[in-house]
């Protein structure tokens, strides 16, 4: 399984703008082939930090969708919407305990 984690910081007056725009494609991405879950998360203690949490069956599946139109249309919204650049990380999930 693949978790990826994406850590945004967007222009304050902006901020409510890319959540819309998650909104509307939310269910588009979590649909996709492989993915597993998404969530959306922000820092508390900085409103304009906010991060998605993604699960995936396999890296392929994540590749998939990061080279799909959906992921195009979803990311030509979102990047001219930042004041910051984008950190991106995947990792292997070894061990869950819920």
């Amino acid at each position: 399984m693949i978790v990826r984690w994406v850590h945004m910081h967007f222009q304050s007056e902006k901020v409510e703008r890319f959540i819309a725009a998650f909104d509307q494609s939310k269910e588009a991405i979590r649909m996709s082939p492989g993915c597993l879950s998404l969530r959306l998360l922000r820092d508390p203690a900085d409103p304009c930090s906010i991060q998605t949490l993604s699960t995936w069956e396999k890296a392929e599946d994540l590749e998939r969708y990061r080279h799909s139109q959906l992921f195009e249309d979803t990311w030509a919204k979102t990047k001219v919407l930042f004041d910051e650049k984008p950190r991106a990380y995947s990792y292997e999930l070894l061990r869950e305990l819920l």
